[in-house]
C-alpha cells in the first residue's frame, strides 16, 4: 500500500507558504530525507551515465551488428529525442499520480530497456529499445526532483540538490572511463547490462524508502492537446538541431523543422492560455527569477556540452589518447564538480543563488577562453587548469539553476518545473552542439584549402576537400593509404592545425555564451516557494 503525504502548495503571489497539511514527521527508513536521496541519486546515475557512456561503445556495436554510420548516429539521437521530447509531459505525469510511481515505473523501465538492448542482435532493435530508455528516463529525471523538493525542509534543499547534481556531473564525465574499461575488458553488452543490477537496486531502495507526496491542488486531468503540440514542436526543435551538421543550415529541410517548431510553440502557447488545467501554466514564466533559470540552463549547457563535445576530439584524434586516457583526463572536471556542488549548495543556502551562479559563469567563461589557448603541443598540466576551473564554475550553476527553477514553481507543479529544468539542458545541449558544431565546419571550411597549399601538399578535387574537411571536423588527419611518411606527416600537421583553429573559436564562441548567462544568472532569487514542502518529512 502506497504512503502518501499531503501538502498544501502556494502560488507565486501568496505572500507565505501554507503548512503541510500533514506534519507528522517520518520514522525509520520511509520518507527520510537523506535514503531519499541515495535512493533517487541511483536512479539518475543510470541516466547520467548513459547519455555519454554509449559513444565509446558505438565503434564495437557498429562493427559487431555490421550498422551504417547513420545507424549508429540513432543510438544516441533516439536517446536523446525521447528524452528531450518527452520530460515536461513526464513531470506533469508525476505531478498527476505522484513521483514515487513515476520513478518506480522510470526506473523498472530503464533497466529492462537496458537489458534488452544488451540482448539485441540488429541494429534495428538496439536503437528502439534505446528510444525506450529515453522515455523511462524522462519518467525518472523530473520523479527524481519532485521527490527532493517535497522531502526536504527548504534549508537543507541546496544541499541535497547539490549532491544530486554532483551524481549527475559526476555520471557524465565518468561515462566515457567506465564505457572503455567495459567495451576493452568485457564486451559492448556489459555497457548496457550494467544498468539492470543498478536499477533494481534502485527498485528496491525506492519501494522500501520513498514516500509519496502530493499537492492538495495537484493537476487531476491531463491536457492532451498541450502534450501533443509541445511534443510535436520539441521534436521538430531537437530534430533540426540534430540533422542540421548534415542537411546543412541553409538548407530548406532545416528552416522548414525550425518553422513548424516555432509554429508548434506558438499554438501550444496559445491553447494553454484556453484550457482548464494546462500542461504548462504560462503563468509560470511571470516569475523572473524562474525564467532566468531556464535560460540559465539553456546557456550553461550550450557553453558546457558543446564546447566539450570538440574537447573529447582533441585529446583522441590531436593527442592521441585511448578513450580510457581521454576520460582520466577529464577527471579534474569530474573531481571539481564532485567537490563544488556540494559546497555550491551551501554557499547558495547562505548567500541565495545569485552571486555564486553569476561567479560560476564567470569561472565557465575564464575556463572556455582558456581552452580556446590549448594547441596541439599543450601539456596535462595546463589542460587540467582549465578543466578544473570549468568543473569548478559549472558546480553552482548546475545546484543553483535548479533549485531557482523548481523553487520558483508551485509545490503542484514541480514536477513539470523539474522537466523545464531538464528539457532546458536537453535543449542546451543541442543546441551547443549543433551551432558550435556550424563554427567549427566554417572554419575549417575556410581555412583548410589555404593551409593544404600553404604546407606544399598536391593540390585537392572539390570533393576530395570535402571529404577531407568532414575528416579534420574532428581532428582526424585525412591520409590515404599508402602515403609516404614525410607527406602524411604534412597532412596531419596542417589537419591538427585546422582542427584547432576551428576548436578555439567554438571555445571562445562558447565564453562568450558564458559571458551573457553570467547576466542572466543576476536576474536569478531564492525561490518563492520553497518553503511549500519543508516539514514534509523528518531529518
Amino acid at each position: 500500500m502506497t504512503s502518501q503525504t499531503t501538502i498544501s502548495a502556494t502560488g507565486p503571489g501568496d505572500k507565505a507558504p501554507a503548512a503541510p497539511s500533514d506534519p507528522t514527521p517520518s520514522t525509520g527508513l520511509r520518507g527520510h530525507p537523506w535514503f531519499t536521496l541515495i535512493t533517487v541519486a541511483v536512479g539518475v546515475m543510470m541516466v547520467a551515465l548513459d547519455g555519454t557512456i554509449v559513444a565509446i561503445a558505438n565503434p564495437a556495436i557498429q562493427k559487431d551488428l555490421g550498422a551504417s554510420f547513420a545507424d549508429v548516429q540513432w543510438i544516441t539521437n533516439g536517446y536523446f529525442l525521447a528524452l528531450a521530447v518527452s520530460l515536461i509531459t513526464a513531470g506533469k505525469l508525476g505531478d498527476r499520480f505522484g513521483h514515487r510511481q513515476t520513478f518506480l515505473i522510470g526506473v523498472s523501465g530503464f533497466a529492462l530497456a537496458s537489458g534488452a538492448i544488451g540482448l539485441s542482435h540488429s541494429i534495428a532493435f538496439v536503437v528502439t529499445f534505446r528510444v525506450l530508455q529515453g522515455l523511462f528516463g524522462a519518467l525518472l529525471m523530473p520523479a527524481a526532483l519532485g521527490l527532493l523538493r517535497a522531502t526536504f525542509p527548504a534549508e537543507k534543499l541546496n544541499m541535497a540538490i547539490g549532491l544530486w547534481g554532483m551524481v549527475i556531473g559526476a555520471s557524465t564525465a565518468g561515462g566515457p572511463i567506465l564505457g572503455g574499461v567495459l567495451v576493452e575488458h568485457v564486451n559492448w553488452q556489459s555497457v548496457f547490462f550494467i544498468n539492470v543490477p543498478v536499477g533494481a537496486i534502485a527498485l528496491v531502495l525506492g519501494v522500501l524508502i520513498l514516500r509519496d507526496h502530493r499537492a492538495e491542488n495537484a493537476p487531476r486531468s491531463f491536457d492532451v492537446l498541450g502534450i501533443v503540440l509541445l511534443s510535436g514542436a520539441m521534436f521538430c526543435l531537437v530534430w533540426a538541431l540534430i540533422k542540421a551538421p548534415a542537411w546543412g543550415w541553409g538548407s530548406g529541410t532545416t528552416w522548414s523543422f525550425l518553422a513548424v517548431s516555432v509554429l508548434g510553440f506558438a499554438l501550444f502557447a496559445f491553447w494553454e492560455t484556453r484550457v482548464k488545467e494546462p500542461l504548462i501554466p504560462l503563468g509560470l514564466f511571470r516569475s523572473v527569477p524562474l525564467s532566468a533559470g531556464v535560460v540559465l540552463m539553456v546557456l550553461m549547457a550550450i557553453a558546457f556540452m558543446g564546447g566539450l563535445f570538440f574537447v573529447t576530439f582533441y585529446l583522441q584524434n590531436v593527442h592521441g589518447m585511448s578513450p580510457i586516457d581521454a576520460g582520466l583526463h577529464l577527471l579534474p572536471l569530474t573531481g571539481m564538480m564532485i567537490v563544488g556542488s556540494p559546497l555550491a549548495g551551501a554557499a547558495i543556502t547562505k548567500l541565495g543563488p545569485r552571486i555564486p551562479l553569476a561567479g560560476g559563469m564567470a569561472a565557465t567563461a575564464i575556463a572556455m577562453y582558456g581552452m580556446s589557448t590549448l594547441t596541439s603541443d599543450t601539456g596535462s598540466a595546463v589542460m587540467s587548469i582549465w578543466f578544473a576551473l570549468l568543473g569548478l564554475g559549472l558546480a553552482p550553476v548546475m545546484v543553483g539553476a535548479t533549485e531557482v527553477i523548481v523553487g520558483n514553481a508551485p509545490m503542484e507543479l514541480s514536477g513539470v518545473a523539474g522537466g523545464l529544468q531538464q528539457a532546458a539542458m536537453q535543449i542546451g545541449g543541442s543546441l551547443g552542439t549543433a551551432v558550435l558544431g556550424a563554427v567549427m565546419a566554417s572554419r575549417v571550411d575556410s581555412d583548410l584549402a589555404g593551409n593544404w597549399t600553404d604546407a606544399g601538399l598536391p593540390k585537392l578535387t572539390q570533393p576530395q576537400l570535402d571529404a577531407a574537411a568532414e575528416a579534420v571536423q574532428v581532428g582526424v588527419a585525412p591520409i590515404a593509404p599508402g602515403t609516404p611518411e614525410t607527406v602524411a606527416a604534412k597532412i596531419t600537421q596542417v589537419a591538427h592545425d585546422t582542427f584547432i583553429s576551428g576548436m578555439s573559436l567554438a571555445c571562445l564562441v562558447a565564453a562568450g555564451v558564458a559571458v551573457v548567462a553570467v547576466f542572466v544568472a543576476l536576474l536569478t532569487k531564492r525561490g518563492e516557494n520553497a518553503e511549500a514542502g519543508a516539514g514534509a518529512a523528518h531529518i
